[in-house]
């Protein structure tokens, strides 16, 4: 990857190209003045290979879909990745080996594979997050005081409702909503976190943070957090009615990595919420 002048445009890579969240970058990106789309990636095999993502858009980019990470990555800056775990830490180190940066918004990620970003992060720059809607990363913050404020005599369900396509339960987004909930009471996640229930289960136990997934439709995601006490309730909602937020969000994370030169980052640091 070569450098550029501080005016030139930000030159970006997608991942997953021909797929929704794909074509949606593709025209976030196409449709930002500071920005240029530089690569797009798809799986080998895929229909859309040599095909140019700008297409559908009537726009013709000189970019080709490919399947060669190095012919796709070489071009960019950065490569905003929202596709599967295995498929995305492929794509970080080629990265690492390239020195492009990385904005990844895939979920399902297990803890070794984090800690696999973490260590690709010590030498490029990545935004790591599972949601980069800017709503959703304000309601994180919501969440954290309210937890804080409702420690006691409250019960907390989280609600999360998905399209029939979503391959991971609960959503990246929910699990972060739990894990800064957990934080913010002293609790772990992991030791807390209830995330089935059936038959006779017994009282709940009010340590306890519960998960419910919804799969069906087209839905493209809608989150609630319940603290449900004595007399009164309180939800914090958050619901996506197009991909769009999420590609703004990704475009801004991209935006705030271009002089990072590594570091592992979060939306929290891409939005100064801390």
């Amino acid at each position: 990857m070569s450098g550029a002048a501080a005016n030139d445009p930000l030159r970006i890579a997608i991942s997953g190209a021909s797929g929704r969240m794909g074509r949606m970058l593709a025209e976030t990106v196409l449709g930002a003045a500071d920005c240029r789309l530089a690569g797009a990636l798809d799986v080998a095999g895929s229909p859309a290979l040599g095909q140019d993502p700008g297409a559908p858009l009537g726009q013709a980019t000189g970019v080709a879909i490919t399947d060669d990470l190095r012919a796709g990555l070489a071009p960019a800056q950065v490569l905003i990745d929202f596709t599967r775990p295995e498929g995305t830490l492929a794509h970080i180190a080629a990265c690492r080996a390239l020195g492009v940066k990385a904005v990844i918004g895939t979920t399902g990620f297990s803890p070794e594979q984090k800690a696999e970003i973490a260590a690709h992060a010590k030498h490029i720059a990545i935004v790591l997050a599972p949601n980069m809607m800017v709503g959703v990363n304000v309601v994180m913050r919501l969440l954290e005081q309210a937890a804080r404020a409702l420690n006691e005599g409250y019960d907390i369900e989280i609600v999360e409702a998905h399209h029939r396509h979503k391959v991971d339960a609960p959503s990246g987004t929910a699990l972060q909503m739990g894990e800064v909930i957990a934080g913010a009471l002293g609790r772990d996640l992991k030791t807390c976190g209830v995330f089935a229930r059936e038959g006779v289960t017994g009282p709940r136990d009010p340590s306890t943070i519960g998960f419910s997934a919804i799969r069906g439709g087209d839905i493209v995601g809608d989150h609630t957090v319940l603290f449900a006490g004595t007399g009164e309730r309180i939800e914090i909602s958050h619901k996506s009615g197009s991909r769009v937020a999420y590609a703004q969000g990704a475009l801004r994370a991209a935006r705030f990595l271009a002089d990072k030169p590594s570091g592992l980052f979060t939306m929290t640091d891409v939005l100064q919420l801390a």
